[in-house]
């Protein structure tokens, strides 16, 4: 997929990662659309970004998510690029789980970015060309105590992924998942529920700006799978290489896992819902 003139959506755009994404999509001759719930954050960042659009979104919410998307057709007359970006963590032992908390949780990590890619899917299939990156997270390639709910989302989110490209192959849409690791964004301020686990592996905590650049390598080759690396490469998961490359970069220390996200778009005092936090574009 060539980015320069493409139109590209960003959920989650209004900081972390999704913010980095379109600043750099932008930097490369794209059009992009930003969604978010904050749209104060989301109209300073467009002021900031030429031939950028924003649409408030919750994209926990079917009909919103269907208005985005016919906004950026209405406004642009394709959607090539769709970035699921929008994200919530859940650090919560499974003994301590509340099936509430990984229902929402479940609703924005895989609910929404499948509600996403059958929305854009008419029109990218029109075209015969199309590029879907969803924003997935190392998490789902280890195994962590204290992760098992948000890490089940997002290997959820892998499989959906991989099936979607499987059905899609041959009309000329690429479905590529992103795994971040520690993302220096705001995402441990807003988890769903818990906290850092204490004692864990850590990770020293990328810039967005380098997921971005992981985000615009599945763009542009249609990888199937690519981890934030410096510099981001294509894995295989479970393979050496992919493993090695995870490995190589945590070393011992008191704090957090290797665990990601995009920075959620809401405080938490929003409350529970559909919801709630969980519904933030970070979403």
């Amino acid at each position: 997929m060539e980015i320069e003139r493409a139109v590209c959506i960003v959920t989650g755009a209004s900081s972390g990662i999704g913010e980095a994404t379109a600043r750099r999509l932008t930097g490369l001759g794209a059009t992009v659309v930003l969604a978010a719930r904050r749209t104060d954050r989301l109209e300073s960042l467009a002021r900031t970004l030429p031939r950028s659009s924003v649409v408030t979104t919750d994209v926990t919410a079917a009909g919103d998510v269907e208005h985005l998307v016919g906004r950026a057709l209405e406004d642009f007359g394709r959607v090539d690029v769709l970035v699921n970006n929008a994200g919530q963590g859940l650090h919560v032992p499974l003994e301590e789980l509340d099936p509430a908390d990984l229902r929402a949780v479940f609703e924005l990590n895989v609910v929404a970015p499948l509600r996403g890619m059958q929305a854009v899917l008419p029109s990218m299939r029109s075209t015969g060309a199309g590029a879907i990156v969803n924003v997935s997270s190392a998490t789902s390639l280890r195994v962590f105590a204290g992760l098992g709910g948000y890490s089940a989302t997002k290997a959820a989110l892998n499989m959906l992924s991989q099936v979607a490209r499987l059905e899609l192959a041959g009309t000329g849409v690429e479905v590529s998942v992103v795994y971040p690791s520690v993302t220096a964004t705001e995402f441990h301020q807003h988890l769903r529920a818990g906290h850092l686990v204490a004692g864990a592996r850590t990770i020293i905590p990328d810039p967005p700006e380098l997921v971005a650049e992981a985000i615009v390598l599945a763009i542009r080759t249609g990888e199937a799978h690519v981890l934030v690396a410096d510099p981001p490469r294509a894995i295989t998961p479970g393979d050496a290489e992919g493993w090695g490359a995870l490995l190589a970069r945590q070393s011992r220390g008191p704090a957090a896992p290797p665990d990601h996200g995009p920075a959620v778009d809401a405080p938490p005092a929003e409350g529970p819902a559909t919801g709630g936090t969980a519904g933030t574009p970070p979403g």
